[in-house]
């Protein structure tokens, strides 16, 4: 068995995890595939190693099923996945043994422009990111639990948070690492961090780790 690497790299260009917002045992099963891909060449699943790496205490309690995480294994002669092509296909050649009949041209352009209506009136999802935002405490005596409430009681369209854990920086002091999806409209990651900032009783600094497009 081996891990199609090169699948990996394309799915993590645009997620930040195997299935999901958060990590599971997709990323887990993934994970223990693979040995840390070469930064410069897999700069995606470099990324994504090394954030999954951070949670090694936990895998055994991450939520999900490995299911997800299977479609980038095959064995050695087998041939990558093909990818699924979201739009629909279209022959916008039919008919080539006949381009020089006026009425095969005819037909032609009417299946062009009947294609280009369909695809301007298809609605456009909502651009979104999932971003890592890194919240630290002024010391080791702040309360993290009443820090990640205020945090979390920011609410507003668009923004919805999701998991969360503790990071060691030294000295007894942790920091706060919440995932959170924003619709790219909607939320300015300046005035959320702004807004994190006003719990200065809990908060010294905050910064964004990671950002990923959806």
């Amino acid at each position: 068995m081996s891990l199609n690497l090169a699948a990996l790299e394309q799915h993590l260009t645009t997620r930040s995890y195997i299935e999901g917002y958060t990590p599971s045992q997709a990323d887990v099963h993934v994970y223990q595939l693979l040995t840390a891909p070469e930064p410069s060449k897999y700069p995606h699943s470099s990324r994504w190693y090394s954030h999954i790496k951070s949670y090694t205490a936990e895998h055994a309690a991450l939520p999900g099923t490995s299911t997800a995480g299977q479609a980038f294994v095959q064995s050695a002669s087998a041939p990558a996945p093909a990818a699924a092509d979201d739009e629909e296909e279209v022959d916008l050649f039919a008919d080539d043994d006949e381009e020089d009949d006026a009425e095969a041209e005819r037909l032609k352009a009417e299946r062009v422009a009947a294609y280009n209506a369909k695809k301007a009136n298809k609605p456009k999802a909502a651009a979104k990111s999932v971003v890592t935002l890194e919240v630290k405490p002024w010391d080791d005596e702040t309360d993290m639990q009443a820090l990640e409430n205020s945090v979390r009681s920011i609410e507003q369209e668009g923004l919805v948070w999701g998991a969360s854990k503790l990071v060691a920086v030294g000295y007894g002091i942790k920091k706060l690492q919440i995932t959170v999806v924003v619709e790219d409209e909607l939320v300015s990651l300046d005035d959320l961090q702004e807004k994190v900032a006003e719990f200065d009783d809990y908060v010294q600094s905050s910064d964004i780790a990671a950002m990923q497009k959806l």
